[in-house]
């Protein structure tokens, strides 16, 4: 789960991380009254989206007086911003943050993500702040500095001050960099975050260490621990497709591509994608019916799937532990009866009562390419995305 920039300033300050003043705004009005409430002379007016890049797209903008910023609210406010993490159909802004301005001397990066390779989570800084971080990594790699922080031990101050030099900080910055990097594994630990990311954060001209940004992700696996982050979730953000799968308790990633998946399990699920891209082809979606494969699950797989219209054909893979063939091969054909799917559907069922399954596909009035393996459904379902199977 993704929150604003705002929310994760609201628990940056429940840590004691320094961050400026600022207030939420979703409208013209408690725009101007954020600034009021401000008091300073310069402030910020910043889009809230669940994207980075947002300064480069128009939507973060300095305002030296009121006029300013109702004249910027009124523009920002509303419009389409598109950024590197949006792609090109961009996102609405239906909110904003008020900020004070801050005198800047220089910029930094810091972030904390888990490193699966190693098995550990990676605390990395670089001197490059403002900065795209994957730009950083592809071009001068050697400017990101890492501390790898063994979760059963956590980050140290040894560690944590082994960073703040690394950015070249002296005196009283390094003690106040200290303390932010403790407090913001804090939060990340104590709130099981898959990412917390500072870009920039900031030397002020008074020596002063401060989050000038802040991007903070959580496992959703964990959000039973912290039902009080669902109240920070803005459905407008999410994925209608990804939104409208959760209710029906399905499992659903949109993907580029244009061969749809509906498999039972997430392992399964993988090697379904990734024998679709052995074959040539691209998954459309990551979509894990779960143990349940009836009627009414697969109907509302299929409405999820066919949402997408880069979707061209449908692999259902499925295997029969619990769940009987049989009953998915009818749950499928009950499911086609009551959604229109006008695009080649191709079925793999492999496990318990997968011979009758067959036979019940094939004597269908409906049409499936039945496979009869998992590389001959690959093939088929990628041929059929690119009208090489009818």
């Amino acid at each position: 789960m993704k929150i604003h920039e705002y929310q994760a300033k609201e628990l940056f300050r429940n840590y004691h991380v320094s961050v400026p003043e600022g207030y939420p705004a979703f409208s013209v009005d408690e725009a101007l009254d954020a600034y009021d409430r401000l008091n300073v002379e310069t402030a910020v007016v910043k889009a809230q989206i669940h994207a980075g890049g947002r300064g480069k797209g128009g939507g973060v903008k300095l305002a030296h007086s009121r006029d300013d910023v109702k004249t910027l609210s009124e523009e920002i406010l509303g419009m389409n911003l598109v950024t590197h993490q949006t792609g090109p159909e961009g996102k609405e802004v239906q909110r904003l943050l008020i900020e004070s301005g801050v005198d800047i001397a220089r910029e930094c990066y810091a972030g904390i993500v888990l490193d699966r390779a190693e098995r550990q989570f990676v605390f990395m800084v670089s001197t490059e702040g403002g900065v795209e971080i994957e730009k950083v990594a592809e071009e001068t790699p050697d400017k990101i500095i890492k501390e790898w922080i063994d979760p059963n031990i956590g980050l140290n101050e040894d560690q944590a001050r082994n960073l703040a030099v690394s950015l070249d900080m002296t005196g009283d910055q390094i003690n106040s960099a200290i303390e932010i990097f403790m407090a913001i594994w804090k939060v990340f630990i104590e709130h099981d975050c898959s990412l917390v990311e500072i870009n920039p954060l900031v030397v002020t001209v008074d020596d002063k260490v401060m989050a000038l940004d802040a991007k903070m992700n959580f496992d959703s696996n964990g959000l039973f621990r912290h039902k009080e982050l669902l109240d920070y979730k803005d459905e407008s953000e999410e994925d209608p497709a990804e939104l409208e799968a959760s209710q029906y308790h399905l499992s659903y990633i949109k993907l580029d591509g244009n061969v749809g998946c509906m498999v039972n399990g997430a392992g399964l699920a993988m090697g379904t994608m990734d024998i679709i891209k052995l074959y040539g082809g691209d998954p459309a979606n990551f979509l894990d019916v779960g143990g349940v494969a009836n009627a009414e699950t697969v109907a509302n797989g299929f409405k999820i799937i066919l949402s997408d219209p880069n979707v061209k054909s449908i692999l259902i893979n499925i295997f029969g532990g619990i769940v009987r063939c049989d009953r998915v091969a009818q749950g499928v054909i009950d499911a086609m009866e009551t959604v229109d799917v006008n695009i080649p559907v191709v079925v793999r069922l492999e496990g318990t009562n997968a011979k009758q399954a067959a036979e019940l596909l094939e004597n269908s009035p409906l049409e499936f390419l039945v496979a009869t393996s998992l590389s001959d459904a690959a093939e088929k379902a990628v041929s059929a995305a690119t009208g090489g199977v009818s």
